[in-house]
């Protein structure tokens, strides 16, 4: 295919090359490797997120652009790209879970939530008048569900890509450097990991997707969703973390 040919597909959001590409759909993909880092890991007890939060200035207040959220106190996400498209990303996925809750009157599970929010991004990739999200989105939390039901609880973590498509993970990274933290994580990995493992390792996971020694507290954000809810690590705790992981700048 020549570059003309290339171009008359790249200019409809929903139309297939020869070849069976969605080029826009590539670029938003691109778009989520030209991000910041974010790691999940999915310990026994629960999930931990992992953001790389640097900010470009000195002069940009930290925190002030968001990597992991709060989607109704007990799931979180972490989105890597777009920080806009992230946001929009999340606004519905808090919508929806506040939606479950009103029509049931119980939690909405980590799966279910995971799957409406990729069926939202789906829908950009096959309506004209739009564009695919520029974001990837990591959904963590404990399966309220299997707690209802008493079989116990059970850590979940899905990955939701620029195309729609959800999938589950034991842990992953999204962003620049993915490769390189997911290469840590094969290495690493123990499906029976404790919290504070679980931590460690997306702390070094996240470390080696940077050309640094290691992470200021101020330049990473971290929380933790279990069975007792989702909550983000303060500086202090961040501080110890990053101590404890041996990922702490000297």
């Amino acid at each position: 295919m020549n570059g003309s040919d290339r171009q008359a597909y790249d200019r409809g959001v929903s139309v297939f090359s020869p070849d069976g590409r969605l080029y826009q759909v590539e670029y938003a993909r691109e778009a989520v490797r030209n991000g910041t880092a974010v790691v999940g890991v999915r310990g026994a007890d629960g999930v931990v997120l992992a953001a790389d939060a640097r900010t470009p200035s000195p002069l940009l207040v930290d925190g002030s652009v968001e990597k992991l959220h709060d989607v109704d106190g007990r799931l979180g996400a972490a989105t890597a790209g777009h920080v806009a498209d992230g946001r929009r990303v999340v606004d519905f996925a808090r919508r929806r879970a506040q939606t479950e809750r009103l029509r049931y009157d119980q939690p909405v599970g980590v799966e279910p939530l995971a799957t409406a929010v990729a069926d939202h991004v789906q829908e950009a990739t096959q309506a004209g008048g739009t564009r695919p999200f520029g974001a990837g989105l990591l959904v963590a939390g404990v399966d309220g569900n299997a707690r209802a039901a008493g079989t116990g609880e059970r850590p979940r973590l899905f990955e939701v890509d620029p195309s729609g498509s959800p999938s589950e993970w034991h842990a992953t990274a999204i962003g620049g450097g993915a490769d390189a933290a997911r290469e840590h994580l094969e290495r690493e990995y123990d499906p029976d990991v404790g919290p504070l493992g679980a931590r460690n390792l997306a702390l070094g996971a996240l470390a080696a997707t940077i050309d640094a020694d290691g992470f200021a507290p101020s330049d990473v954000a971290v929380a933790v969703a279990d069975a007792d809810g989702y909550r983000s690590l303060d500086a202090g705790e961040r501080a110890s973390a990053l101590d404890e992981a041996g990922v702490r700048a000297s």
